[in-house]
């Protein structure tokens, strides 16, 4: 699988002329000679068959079963698998061409053409067979998901001058309680950089996202400050996130695909939390955890009353392919 740039996905081709029609006539206008040489009867008869058979259409195939109950995330599931063309369609508003996604508006966000980083000279791909621990040579910067269009910069992201977050400032979405002992933790888990960015879009809804690099995904799976019992300032209790899971149950009793708690595709563990009521106060936050390697990603969104899973969702995959 290679790093490249991510395409847009296009319309299904028209498809060729076929020459059934052709046969179908000649078939009627053979049956309805035969019908006259065989007497009145026979030729109503006849002519009836072949109408009738000409008027029922072949069975179509039953996708009902497959996109019927899925909302757009496990639409997005589906297609993402498909490769990094169909996945560049899910940053433009315009669904009519993807199934499931015919809608005129889901609240999906717009994104600008999203491309992966030139890997330096020699290094192999992060799911590449010569590179087992999935280790990202790309520079970490350039794997971060930029903000949608229209959205304005959130300072409350603090990125130094080479686009970098101080594992302080990073520490500041946790309650102060936590700080001291997940500083602890990253020193001693192997914590080689902190990247991140953050936006606010028109229906007020702040989105931060980070990526930490570690030394190897070892340390990745040891880090436990994106999980369930993460302690961020203002949220309450989290839960699985409630839309995800239902599709991914829809998404898994109609594919083979795999979902260890919330999904994993194109080498990405995803885990997708919502902060369940009552709430700390007048906003909810979702959170998402991404683990691939030696990164893991961190997507946090916080919204007055309910966070809109669409952006949220859409938000975690793309980030997510921009990972893997």
């Amino acid at each position: 699988m290679s790093e490249q740039t991510t395409t847009a996905a296009t319309g299904p081709e028209p498809a060729p002329e076929s020459t059934d029609t052709v046969v179908e006539a000649a078939g009627t206008a053979e049956a309805a000679t035969s019908a006259e040489a065989a007497g009145p009867t026979e030729a109503a008869t006849s002519v009836e068959a072949a109408e009738t058979s000409e008027a029922v259409p072949a069975p179509p195939k039953d996708r009902r079963k497959l996109f019927a109950a899925l909302r757009w995330t496990a639409a997005v599931v589906v297609f993402a698998t498909v490769g990094a063309g169909v996945a560049y369609g899910i940053t433009q508003p315009d669904r009519t061409d993807l199934p499931g996604l015919s809608t005129k508006d889901d609240g999906r966000w717009t994104f600008p053409t999203l491309s992966q980083p030139a890997l330096p000279a020699g290094a192999p791909l992060p799911q590449g067979p010569d590179n087992k621990d999935g280790t990202h040579y790309a520079p970490l910067t350039g794997l971060l998901l930029p903000a949608p269009v229209g959205a304005k910069v959130d300072d409350t992201v603090k990125v130094d001058k080479d686009g970098t977050v101080p594992v302080d400032a990073f520490l500041e979405e946790y309650t102060p309680e936590e700080r001291a002992k997940l500083k602890q933790s990253l020193e001693w888990d192997g914590l080689r950089q902190i990247t991140g960015r953050g936006w606010t879009t028109a229906d007020g809804t702040r989105t931060h996202v980070y990526l930490l690099r570690f030394h190897s995904s070892g340390f990745v799976d040891a880090f436990k400050g994106c999980d369930s019992n993460m302690r961020l300032n203002g949220v309450s209790a989290l839960d699985l996130d409630d839309v995800w899971g239902r599709a991914k149950n829809n998404q898994m009793n109609s594919t083979a695909l795999d979902f260890p708690g919330a999904a994993n595709f194109d080498g990405t563990e995803l885990s997708v939390y919502q902060e369940l009521k009552p709430l700390l106060g007048e906003e909810q936050s979702k959170i998402g955890c991404l683990r691939t390697g030696d990164v893991l990603g961190m997507v946090i969104q916080t919204r007055k009353g309910e966070v809109a899973p669409v952006p949220f969702h859409q938000t975690v995959i793309l980030q997510s392919q921009l990972l893997s």
